[in-house]
């Protein structure tokens, strides 16, 4: 079984809420709209359902054309957690406590049973804590496996993203920016946006430098002017030479080594601002001569604030955004 959405589009008015939105999912597959409030993922789910009209764009389901079919004919089911009968009540969480996990898990398997061939869910675990979240992604994988169902869900959580689902379509202002599995978007996001709502990221404005070329771009960091080497990447995303750019490290990507005294390329003098106990991490803020830098390591360290370390950034983990 397969759904197809093709080139959906939806405006509000003189807003375009969705433009051109194109994607594929595969039965016994859950996948994620991720994106901020307004980006457009509740619209698409309302479009897919058939309880809001379009603009232009088909769906089908195996090939047949169900851009027309009333939403009760569509073999599609839509589930909105904001509402006070919809998904909370269908799962009889609330007040059972979690003592009633197997019970639980059949009211998973039963709603999925008895859904369309197509579930949609808007923002279904925000009113879960996270171990009953925790057994509902199980739940939902198990059964939508079992039944070869499609399951798309709606959320600006990625850490939902990243428990639940096995592709991902990350939508901005009512277009795809990008899509792939979860470990794609955490590791290579494409714009500022995704890698700030994709976890913590370090993100620095930096020129980039006349000698640079396209095997091993050079920059040179706007804050703390430091030289910077970053991954290689297409044209397109380089921009041209001496213009500003956006580079992107995630914290646990940041070598930190306590008694290197010579800074270089890609390895900088830092001093420690803060340490944040995160349970089985932490998270240790830096300053390098005016460039704010965060690593993250397994244990607490026995750092103090004015502590200083050198910082060293692999080349091949550091990204180069796009607005």
């Amino acid at each position: 079984m397969t759904l197809s959405v093709n080139k959906i589009s939806k405006r509000y008015g003189n807003a375009w809420a969705l433009k051109d939105v194109s994607f594929e999912v595969e039965g016994g597959s859950v996948i994620g709209l991720f994106g901020a409030s307004g980006s457009g993922k509740s619209a698409l789910l309302k479009v897919i359902a058939g309880s809001v009209k379009h603009n232009g764009g088909t769906i089908s389901l195996d090939d047949n054309d169900i851009t027309l079919v009333k939403p009760k004919e569509r073999n599609v089911t839509f589930h909105d957690g904001s509402e006070e009968k919809g998904f909370k009540q269908i799962f009889g969480y609330f007040g059972g406590g979690i003592s009633s996990g197997e019970g639980q898990f059949d009211r998973f398997e039963a709603m999925i049973a008895n859904a369309g061939r197509v579930l949609l869910l808007d923002d279904p675990f925000s009113q879960m804590d996270p171990a009953l979240r925790d057994a509902a992604f199980a739940a939902i994988r198990k059964a939508t496996k079992q039944r070869n169902r499609v399951v798309i869900f709606a959320t600006s959580d990625f850490d939902e993203i990243m428990g639940l689902t096995d592709e991902v379509a990350f939508l901005s202002r009512g277009e795809i920016m990008q899509s792939g599995t979860p470990h794609d978007i955490y590791d290579n996001p494409a714009t500022i946006e995704a890698a700030r709502m994709t976890g913590e990221n370090n993100l620095f404005v930096a020129r980039r430098l006349s000698s640079s070329d396209d095997d091993l771009p050079e920059f040179h960091t706007i804050d703390g002017e430091h030289r910077i080497f970053a991954h290689r990447a297409d044209k397109k995303r380089l921009g041209p030479i001496n213009q500003n750019m956006t580079l992107a490290i995630r914290p646990e990507s940041v070598s930190m080594t306590i008694g290197v005294s010579r800074p270089e390329d890609n390895l900088l003098r830092a001093t420690v601002k803060s340490v944040n106990f995160r349970g089985a991490t932490s998270i240790i803020e830096f300053d390098a001569d005016g460039l704010s830098i965060k690593t993250c390591v397994l244990k607490v360290p026995a750092l103090q604030p004015g502590d200083e370390c050198m910082l060293g950034l692999p080349p091949h983990r550091i990204l180069i955004l796009k607005d």
